[in-house]
């Protein structure tokens, strides 16, 4: 059953009315295929009515939906011959980054992504996505294997932030994140991110310190989520609508802002719609981005993405 948002309940009204009358149909042999259509129609009148005017808030709402495709969805689709790489070689392995060597197109790359996990099972095994330090410090070793060897970095983000326990902070959290990044900078290779759902504060920014950031329309990227902006500056999570608007986390805010370079749009309703086209448009836009860059040398590509966010520092974006 498709999972529906608060906000798109008379969209799952219209529907669920569609599902009724073609189990008639298949029950009864009833003719109503002119009603189905009409009914159609009208609920993508009013899906595209309500995506044309999401909120911030709805828009996280969007980008967290449990149905949306994950890390995992577009490395199987988008890579071939993928071989995973576990471990920190100092602690353990952290299941909420995963990432390893493949060819993407017939040419040899470093993948790395945050999974969420599809159902409660899997979320639990790979913790919601959100990484200790050992996740990081995996994530920093198969960046400078990618720079040994010449491969390209490409990143899926999809994660509310770093794991905030007691564990990972007693483990080094902040300095792996810090690594992480520093990793990402000084890559001598062609570094591609994608913030294919929640990109949320340095946990995000670990896997996306890259050459070209791109966001998916219905994606957000922000320091901080809605809802503990909210706690802390209201004392209420339930300003979390008041957050999302004043935090200018969604791709459009963020593509003005000159803080990612790309947007790709998702098909109506959002990408959990139909998955297969997203992960296609992705690879697109991935390939397109990535042809230019593989013409650099490590020098100009270090030179270039250390100017790019410094200028964002001077810009005053941050």
């Amino acid at each position: 059953m498709r999972h529906f948002l608060d906000f798109e309940k008379p969209i799952a009204e219209l529907e669920g009315k569609i599902e009724e009358l073609r189990r008639t149909t298949d029950a009864g042999g009833i003719d109503v295929a002119e009603e189905v259509g009409r009914l159609h129609d009208k609920a993508q009148t009013l899906l595209k009515a309500t995506y044309a005017k999401l909120t911030p808030w709805q828009k996280a709402q969007v980008a967290r939906h449990p149905d949306r495709p994950h890390a995992k969805d577009y490395i199987e689709a988008l890579v071939t011959d993928f071989t995973p790489l576990a471990g920190d070689r100092a602690f353990a392995d952290d299941l909420a980054v995963i990432g390893g060597m493949g060819r993407f197109r017939g040419r040899a790359v470093m993948v790395l992504g945050t999974e969420r996990g599809h159902d409660t099972e899997s979320r639990v095994k790979h913790n919601f996505g959100m990484a200790r330090p050992e996740g990081y410090r995996k994530a920093r070793r198969l960046m400078d294997l990618a720079g040994r060897f010449g491969l390209p970095i490409l990143s899926f983000v999809d994660t509310a932030g770093a794991f905030p326990g007691i564990d990972a902070e007693a483990r080094g959290q902040a300095e792996a994140i810090a690594r992480s990044i520093e990793a990402g900078l000084e890559a001598p290779v062609p570094f591609i991110a994608t913030i294919i759902g929640e990109g949320g504060s340095g946990g995000a920014i670990a896997l996306a310190a890259a050459d070209r950031v791109v966001m998916l329309e219905h994606a957000i990227y922000s320091v901080i989520s809605p809802e503990g902006c909210a706690s802390i500056l209201w004392r209420d999570s339930a300003q979390a609508s008041t957050a999302a608007e004043a935090l200018k986390l969604t791709a459009d805010d963020l593509k003005r802002l000159n803080l990612v370079d790309a947007v790709l749009p998702e098909p109506l309703g959002g990408a959990h719609r139909d998955a297969e086209a997203t992960i296609a448009a992705l690879g697109d836009t991935i390939a397109g981005l990535l042809a230019p860059l593989v013409e650099l040398d490590g020098a100009t590509l270090r030179a270039r993405r250390r100017e790019k966010f410094l200028e964002m520092g001077r810009s005053g974006v941050i």
